[in-house]
């Protein structure tokens, strides 16, 4: 039975993925210890978080007020927990939509600004979020809701419940990506003016991907602050949107696969303290910046490379042979 040369390209793009979940299903039989279930479980979380990050980004300008929306979540979960009761399979989502609806609504103001105007428009919004989550009453204050209720009977049950709930999230935003409305917006992207001129609305678009991004931000925040029993606001500042950055940009914003694996080098290498001790974050720290003087399109890079190498290196060998002298025996 022959292959069609376009089933064997998708099953090549979607090889890198099936091989990470194959891995996650069975990792437990191998780790088992607690603090690497919640080091991976973290992992998951943070992917849905830098995904979500990068589905933003598909407007054109990266949002500085990432982490701030993955609070909302966590808050609009923990609230309608401990005040209204509301199961976990209930909440969750609901932290999903408060974090799209506030989203959407104060993105709408910025939609037209562009380039570090945006960005700091985003910073600005994301600070402001963190500190009415400081202010509120019904928000715990600076201290934040504590002694959430667990949804789940154990942490082996957590860690696949976080990776089922990160592989379906990662997937719908692969979809979004990869319709209609992700092609649109990677036009309105590349230049504005021209898709204006086309007819196409940048703020409708724009708004799609606020909406859309946001909404599993909030999904992500909701859901860890469940499983962690909190929600306080140093957990979503300014270093927390940052790192989510580092994510997408150490493991490459031009491919989806991205993000992915840059959480998971960058969220796991830091327990390598465990090993070299108070050497980790100078560790870390050569790790990125390697990455970033390398390998500027990221880790998901290296294969495109490689081939472009081998492409390169086998015209060089024919231009070779073409151009050599041909001897008269």
């Amino acid at each position: 039975m022959q292959i069609s040369d376009g089933f064997r390209k998708k099953l090549y793009a979607f090889l890198p993925y099936m091989i990470l979940i194959v891995v996650w299903l069975v990792m437990p039989a191998f780790v088992s210890t607690r603090f690497w279930l919640n080091v991976f479980m973290l992992v998951f979380v943070r992917t849905i978080g830098a995904v979500s990050l990068r589905t933003v980004w598909l407007a054109g300008v990266p949002s500085f007020a990432q982490a701030a929306f993955v609070g909302v979540g966590a808050y609009t979960a923990a609230v309608v927990s401990t005040v209204l009761h509301m199961p976990a399979f209930l909440s969750i989502p609901l932290g999903g939509l408060a974090a799209m609806i506030i989203g959407v609504l104060t993105g709408l103001p910025f939609v037209r600004l562009k380039s570090v105007y945006y960005v700091m428009a985003s910073m600005f919004l994301g600070i402001a979020i963190i500190y009415i989550f400081s202010s509120m009453r019904i928000t715990g204050g600076i201290i934040g809701i504590m002694s959430l209720p667990g949804f789940l009977p154990n942490i082996t049950a957590y860690y696949y419940f976080f990776l089922i709930l990160a592989v379906v999230c990662c997937f719908l935003m692969y979809r979004f990506e990869h319709s209609r409305i992700g092609m649109t917006l990677r036009a309105i992207a590349q230049s504005e003016d021209a898709a204006g001129a086309m007819g196409v609305s940048k703020v409708y678009f724009k708004s799609l991907a606020f909406g859309f991004g946001y909404f599993f931000a909030g999904i992500a925040g909701a859901s860890f602050a469940l499983y962690n029993g909190s929600a306080s606001p140093k957990e979503f500042g300014i270093l927390t949107t940052l790192w989510f950055l580092i994510y997408v940009l150490v493991g490459g914003q031009d491919k989806f696969i991205g993000p992915i694996i840059g959480t998971i080098i960058l969220v796991i290498i830091p327990q390598a303290s465990r090993v070299v001790g108070e050497w980790a974050p100078l560790v870390t720290s050569i790790a990125m910046i390697v990455i970033a003087y390398l390998l500027i399109g990221g880790l998901a890079s290296i294969p495109d490379k490689i081939k472009q190498a081998s492409v390169n290196r086998r015209k060089k060998s024919e231009d070779s042979a073409t151009n050599s002298p041909e001897v008269d025996v």
